[in-house]
């Protein structure tokens, strides 16, 4: 609480130093414009990535209990940088991979995005990376891990601890369990109530 009363004191010399330390287009959107969430990490990865070098290849503000491999390769909305200040989250999207994150889409801490598997025949390679995509207003849950080559639709809800190996293109469904499969569908109105659904649209 001391620490963000003073940042808010000190907001305007925060600003200046974070945009000469951040990449410009990573600082705005709600968490910067309408509250100063946004300034507080940003102000905490001036000391965790560039000072103490974790993540500090990484030009947007990352909790340093959190992966990023190769920042360039990651697609996400300003609005949702929240997503990187979960701890223990793993973005892995080495050798040239990239991973999508829809906007308003929810990361939960310890989940794991992965654009690229060792090959079972030899653990010392890798096989050629695979882009992950997950779809507009989803959530995923703690725990989970979303493997090479997955397509999420849109509001596609991953529960804590499922393991997503395939693609669900349909999107409005729960996902649940090792490996990951349809539990239900999510209406379109808010009204409607869930209801049972198969694999069947997958």
């Amino acid at each position: 609480m001391l620490r963000r009363m003073l940042l808010a004191t000190c907001l305007p010399l925060v600003k200046l130093i974070c945009r000469l330390a951040f990449d410009r287009r990573f600082l705005r959107g709600r968490h910067f414009e309408q509250s100063n969430a946004g300034w507080y990490w940003a102000w905490r990865g001036l000391w965790w990535q560039k000072l103490l070098g974790f993540n500090r290849h990484v030009p947007w503000p990352v909790t340093p209990l959190a992966r990023v491999l190769e920042p360039d390769g990651i697609e996400f909305d300003p609005d949702d940088i929240n997503n990187f200040q979960s701890h223990g989250c793993y973005f892995s999207n080495a050798r040239g991979g990239r991973i999508v994150i829809g906007k308003g889409t929810y990361i939960a801490p310890n989940v794991g995005i992965i654009t690229t598997n060792h090959d079972p025949r030899d653990p010392d390679r890798h096989l050629p990376p695979r882009d992950v995509v997950i779809g507009e207003q989803c959530w995923i849950g703690m725990n989970a891990v979303i493997l090479p080559g997955v397509v999420l639709g849109d509001r596609t809800v991953v529960a804590a601890g499922s393991v997503v190996g395939r693609s669900f293109r349909r999107g409005n469904v729960v996902l649940v369990g090792v490996p990951a499969r349809v539990s239900m569908s999510i209406p379109e109105t808010e009204a409607a109530e869930p209801t049972p659904s198969g694999e069947r649209d997958a």
